[in-house]
């Protein structure tokens, strides 16, 4: 006898697939979750994070040869930028010298399933020094910078560079930013850009984001905080959204 619970009908079992079959549907459930697992990274690299190479020495010693940093995409957004916080741009406009080889067919392979921008090759990653409202200048009798005539000492400065051999008084302007590597001494930053359209200003719409983690290699593990108390006593705007 067949007990059965009332109001439930018996539906016959499935036979398992074998063969091709089973192997057809497994692979139907590899090409899903691939999928899946495209469109978060997708997500996650277009809203929240992405990383990015470092490929020069403009940010020594903060940044080597070689590191992978992780750049949050909300700032500038919700969150604010602020004076000393690192930062990837795209290139405004002859920063970066063309390039007339051909990206590796891993870069254009993930380029095409949405994993890098198509601009990828055109970013470049810098410090902010000046907001907009902001004066900055090189340098005073000590030879500090000036950022609305109060010095600053920068701790992060390569060992043994100086804050600039450049003389410059700027004033940045609204919806732009002031930017310098932190390897003064071949980082060509917003100092060596003021002949450029811009005055070797960033647009604040250019900014991908703040650089907030060092997570390769291993050893090198390491957050990208704010520097404290650098700015604190330089007047102006505290930050820009």
């Amino acid at each position: 006898m067949i007990d059965e619970t009332p109001g439930e009908a018996l539906v016959p079992e499935r036979p398992r697939p074998t063969g091709w079959s089973r192997v057809w549907r497994d692979l139907r459930e590899v090409g899903a979750t691939v999928v899946v697992a495209l469109a978060i990274a997708v997500v996650v690299k277009t809203f929240l994070v992405q990383p990015f190479f470092i490929p020069s020495e403009s940010m020594e010693s903060t940044l080597l040869v070689g590191d992978r940093v992780l750049v949050s995409k909300l700032e500038p957004g919700p969150g604010t930028l602020e004076r000393g916080d690192v930062v990837v741009f795209v290139d405004p406009g002859g920063w970066l010298a063309p390039s007339a080889s051909e990206p590796p067919l891993y870069v254009r392979a993930l380029t095409f399933v949405g994993l890098l921008p198509a601009n990828s090759g055109e970013h470049l990653i810098k410090r902010v020094v000046g907001l907009p409202g902001d004066t900055v200048e090189c340098c005073d009798d000590r030879g500090r910078m000036l950022v609305n005539g109060v010095p600053v000492d920068e701790p992060y400065l390569f060992d043994g560079d100086v804050p600039s051999t450049i003389e410059f008084t700027v004033e940045v302007p609204e919806g732009r930013l002031w930017v310098q590597g932190d390897h003064r001494s071949v980082s060509e930053d917003s100092r060596y850009q003021v002949g450029q359209p811009g005055g070797g200003m960033v647009p604040l719409d250019n900014v991908v984001g703040r650089a907030v983690l060092v997570m390769w290699p291993f050893d090198r593990f390491t957050t990208l905080p704010t520097p404290e108390p650098v700015f604190d006593e330089v007047g102006g705007v505290d930050g820009v959204s």
